[in-house]
């Protein structure tokens, strides 16, 4: 049973990888134009920024349909485009966001 454990455990951090990879490389051709990793001047914010303040479902979301979501984002008006990806690559760039900030803002306990 441990084997089988751990062996499942693998399984999975080498897919999460593989996806944070795949993400890189979404990141790399499609988003790189507009947007830093760890600082930097551009368009749209860094991405270690979004990272630390978003949850991967939304930044795919917000990735996907940007028009749509800007204002839930807090931004006053949108320019990013809506890019011709597939739903994978969308899950992808925002495994490849998440990955970026291993502490995330929403993670932090409020103090009642």
């Amino acid at each position: 049973m441990k084997r089988m454990l751990l062996l499942l455990t693998f399984l999975i951090s080498v897919h999460l990888q593989a996806n944070v990879e795949k993400g890189k490389a979404v990141y790399a051709a499609n988003c790189a134009i507009c947007h830093t990793v760890n600082g930097g001047r551009a368009l749209g914010p860094d991405f270690n920024i979004v990272s630390y303040s978003r949850r991967k479902a939304k930044i795919a979301q917000y990735a996907k349909d940007p028009y749509s979501m800007y204002k839930k984002f807090g931004y006053s008006a949108n320019a990013m485009p809506t890019l011709p990806l597939e739903d994978s690559e969308f899950k992808d760039v925002a495994d490849y966001i998440s990955s970026l900030q291993p502490f995330k803002k929403w993670m932090i306990k409020k103090k009642h």
